[in-house]
């Protein structure tokens, strides 16, 4: 059945102003979009190897790129003193140009960051000052706004872990950071459909995570990370076939180093779990969009079914093509859509009315 709206003259006071729910819920899914975009250019730029050029962080003056020749090479100088350039893009015998090319990538994922941490701190306080937040969400909004402080944190450790000692980031802290604005995203969009109940019904009660929903959920976050640890290996490249991988189901791996070591840190073995345990994950979404379905909410069972469905298509495709940019920047931004379809059924099994 379709939740309808009711008027603002029905919201209930709070704290001397109107719970303005609608407001929140624009500003809430406005925030949720530039996550999503932010995954695609987080994407790119690691696509890109573009991540470690940039070696400082400047939280306020870094907004404001290179203006002169000078301060160019200055930055250049900087690059060239952290292994990824010593050891591969100086003997590759890379130019300013190309320097430039990766700066921008890097440049523009952070700059896209800063812009979402202002676009939800200045209207949260807003709302704040004006008592437009209903009761019970400003923690929650609070805990949201801390979750963005701390994937810029980890954003940073990330890099930090590539500028000294190895030539490329750590697959872990790039995982963690991958993770948080996805765990972020999800709940955004949780704390949306609460809102889009509490302004129909403002007696309603937010959604209950279930065990079923924590179950399925915790299937997506092991393909997520996953996904995320092929990234950071470019686990992508070592295999251009599917099913195979280069003509074995299983690929070769270091009986000597244990499973655990291998599922956590060899290239082959990580990429061969990402493309299998996806049947995993979709045979959970199947179950989760037959049970959202009998809760009578069919668009959000066909949203799930198109997501994945998607997302499976454009994974082989993106193996089938050596890992092609606007193939793997689509498998990227549909794995950030997958989320929000995911959420948005979980949330369905955990109503209260």
């Amino acid at each position: 059945m379709a939740m309808s709206l009711v008027s603002d003259e029905s919201l209930p006071m709070v704290l001397g102003g109107t719970a303005r729910p609608r407001l929140l819920i624009r500003w809430l899914l406005f925030v949720a979009a530039l996550i999503t975009a932010i995954v695609v250019v987080g994407g790119i730029t690691r696509l890109t190897e573009s991540g470690l050029s940039i070696t400082e962080w400047k939280p306020v003056t870094g907004v404001i790129p290179p203006l002169s020749d000078a301060q160019w090479m200055a930055e250049f100088a900087a690059y060239k003193k952290i292994p990824e350039y010593i050891e591969i893009n100086g003997p590759a015998g890379m130019t300013l140009a190309d320097y430039k090319f990766i700066y921008f990538w890097e440049w523009s994922h952070r700059l896209l960051a800063r812009l979402i941490g202002v676009v939800f701190a200045v209207p949260l306080i807003w709302f704040w000052v004006r008592g437009q937040i209903p009761s019970g969400y400003k923690l929650r909004l609070v805990a949201l706004l801390a979750l963005g402080g701390m994937q810029g944190v980890f954003g940073w450790l990330m890099v930090r872990s590539g500028l000294s000692m190895r030539t490329d980031v750590s697959h872990f802290w790039l995982s963690i950071h991958l993770l948080t604005a996805l765990f972020t995203l999800a709940a955004i969009i949780w704390t949306v459909l609460d809102l889009k109940a509490f302004n129909y019904n403002p007696a309603s009660r937010p959604a209950r995570l279930t065990l079923a929903g924590a179950s399925i959920g915790a299937i997506v976050f092991i393909q997520l990370m996953l996904g995320a640890w092929v990234a950071g290996l470019n686990a992508g490249l070592v295999s251009d076939n599917w099913p195979l991988m280069q003509g074995r189901f299983i690929p070769e791996v270091n009986q000597d180093m244990g499973f655990w070591w291998n599922a956590t840190h060899d290239p082959f073995f990580i990429h061969f779990l990402h493309r299998w345990w996806a049947w995993v994950a979709v045979g959970a979404l199947v179950v989760l969009a037959r049970m959202v379905r009998a809760r009578g909410v069919r668009a959000a069972s066909v949203a799930i079914h198109i997501a994945f469905g998607t997302q499976i298509i454009l994974g082989i495709l993106t193996v089938l093509s050596g890992v092609a940019l606007w193939l793997a920047a689509l498998h990227q931004l549909v794995g950030a859509l997958l989320v929000w379809t995911v959420a948005w059924g979980i949330h369905v099994l955990g109503r209260q009315g």
